[in-house]
């Protein structure tokens, strides 16, 4: 009877023990509980801190300006495109509004957005990479007066701003009333001044920003590099485009235009529309 009565009871404590060790704990915390919770600490390491975002007025997250010797440099579209190597020895490639600048100069220039993969279609280049700055801070070349017709800007009228003539243009005279060719604008200009005319050539420089203006120079293939008749100066408010195109443009010319600080103009199509 005894001996009956202690198999029971074993039997039933191991009954027990199979029950609980099959049945899934209860958590001691919901996920609420677990997330909030500090993370162990592993031997040896101090627990790592959690990342707090910076302040605002964190000043050393501020962009830094951009300073170096320039290597290269060239002018398109209204901009000036920079290549600089700063002290570390990285060379970058910056972009501003178009002003005069000398190679082997030092640059500082405010900082800008970069830009990957940016294609110029004015320089017909792709850059990998280029910073678009907000201004120069210093370097830049110190000039007698700025040229709107001429890269680096100096101007010491409409003839000397002229551009060197661009081979194997061969642009259409305009149509219609007031049409003139380049040669035949220049050469009429006492007769045509403050009148309405219309020309169409190629476009070979672009500046623009000037004076709150875009300065484009065309040329159609008639007149001459010696005698500067070669080469037509026209601005626009609103109108721009782009060294390549053909274009036409209809505005009203000046003779003898002096807009002051060295700029004159034997010639110049004033408040031009230009169209494509």
């Amino acid at each position: 009877m005894k001996k009956t009565m202690f198999l029971s009871v074993t039997f039933c404590t191991l009954a027990a023990v199979a029950m609980a060790a099959e049945t899934p704990a209860k958590p001691a915390a919901g996920p609420a509980a677990v997330e909030s919770a500090a993370p162990a600490k592993h031997s040896g390491h101090a627990a790592m801190p959690v990342a707090a975002p910076s302040a605002p007025s964190d000043k050393s997250a501020a962009p830094q300006p951009l300073v170096g010797k320039v290597l290269q440099t060239m002018n398109a579209g209204g901009y000036s495109y920079v290549l600089i190597e700063q002290s570390n020895g990285k060379k970058t490639w910056v972009a501003v509004a178009e002003t005069p600048v000398r190679v082997g100069a030092e640059m500082s220039f405010k900082p800008g957005v970069e830009m990957g993969r940016f294609e110029s279609k004015s320089l017909k280049r792709t850059f990998d990479s280029i910073v678009f700055s907000n201004g120069v801070l210093s370097g830049a070349a110190k000039i007698a007066a700025p040229d709107p017709g001429k890269s680096q800007g100096i101007s010491p009228g409409s003839a000397g701003a002229a551009t060197v003539k661009v081979v194997k243009i061969s642009v259409k005279k305009a149509t219609g009333a007031n049409a003139y060719t380049v040669e035949g604008a220049i050469k009429h200009s006492a007769r045509l001044n403050k009148k309405q005319v219309v020309i169409r050539g190629q476009v070979v420089k672009v500046s623009g920003g000037i004076m709150g203006k875009n300065w484009i120079h065309i040329q159609d293939g008639t007149g001459s590099a010696k005698k500067k008749t070669h080469d037509l100066v026209c601005t626009s408010v609103t109108d721009t485009a782009d060294v390549g195109d053909v274009v036409t443009i209809k505005g009203t010319l000046y003779k003898d235009k002096d807009f002051g600080s060295g700029y004159k103009y034997a010639v110049i199509i004033e408040d031009s529309k230009i169209t494509k």
